[in-house]
């Protein structure tokens, strides 16, 4: 090998252990100074769990302390005293609306507001209302939809072709409402939930206008319920499917009167012991 080839794969090893070392020296410093904030007390404060809390606990001071957050880091809704979160009243207690672990900052999305009690009306986004739909193992994928995913709701009917036609009913599958949030299966409302079970009801959290498309559908025809992926808020594209979509058409009418109904030439009686039929001859 050319002692120039040899020159410069040992510069090239020497330039990027100086890199990784660099690195390292870089990422350790952050974290020390990290540490030695939070220990000296210097940052911002944060009220987090001190036990783990169940849903539906009522917020105590005993099950919550404050640590130093480093500039920066606070979390969106965090709480920077105790005093904010428990008061000691019964009129003004915050209930857990979410498990939480131990070190887990407590934030105003995972309790109730102050003398609030636990219920769906408390976890609805303001403006949003709660609609309950009829559920099958089909409907409702099989069991795999959970509070808290995201489904599309779908109607399934027959329509006649034109008002009067005396066609039969083409069916047809429309979208009624996009990506709404599912708040509860059955009467649980408990996001932990991860086992399939078939309900016989779903929650979803609609728009008021949407509330009123639903409740009409489901005397029109079958809602169904696709499931989306966790991260999919894409519109959908098509939001009605019909027969001719899979290239499928109705015969035309002027079509089906030309067929013949019987023999219109002379015909020939055959009879084979008990069996009788008739033979038109060609012309």
């Amino acid at each position: 090998m050319p002692l120039r080839t040899i020159a410069t794969f040992a510069i090239a090893i020497v330039l990027g252990l100086i890199a990784v070392v660099f690195i390292n020296f870089y990422v350790g410093s952050s974290k020390k100074t990290q540490v030695a904030q939070v220990q000296a007390g210097v940052g911002s404060p944060v009220v987090v769990a001190s036990t783990p809390i169940t849903r539906g606990v009522v917020i105590q001071p005993q099950l919550l302390k404050v640590v130093n957050y480093p500039a920066g880091s606070v979390p969106q809704g965090a709480f920077t005293s105790v005093a904010q979160l428990a008061t000691g009243s019964k009129d003004t207690q915050r209930i857990a609306l979410r498990d939480l672990s131990p070190d887990e900052p407590v934030l105003a999305t995972r309790v109730t507001a102050p003398g609030a009690k636990l219920s769906m009306a408390t976890e609805l986004d303001p403006g949003m209302q709660a609609i309950t739909l009829h559920s099958s193992d089909v409907q409702g994928v099989a069991g795999f939809v959970f509070p808290n995913d995201r489904v599309d709701v779908l109607l399934s009917r027959s329509v006649a072709p034109r008002p009067g036609s005396q066609a039969l009913p083409l069916p047809l599958t429309q979208v009624i409402a996009e990506n709404v949030k599912v708040v509860g299966i059955d009467q649980s409302d408990d996001e932990e939930q991860s086992k399939p079970t078939v309900a016989k009801v779903v929650t979803v959290e609609v728009t008021p206008e949407q509330a009123q498309a639903i409740t009409l559908a489901q005397s029109m025809g079958t809602v169904s319920f696709s499931l989306r992926h966790v991260q999919d808020t894409a519109p959908v594209n098509r939001l009605v499917t019909t027969a001719a979509s899979f290239g499928f058409f109705a015969a035309p009418a002027a079509q089906a009167s030309t067929h013949r109904v019987g023999p219109v030439g002379p015909t020939v009686r055959v009879t084979r012991g008990a069996d009788t039929s008739v033979v038109e001859l060609a012309h």
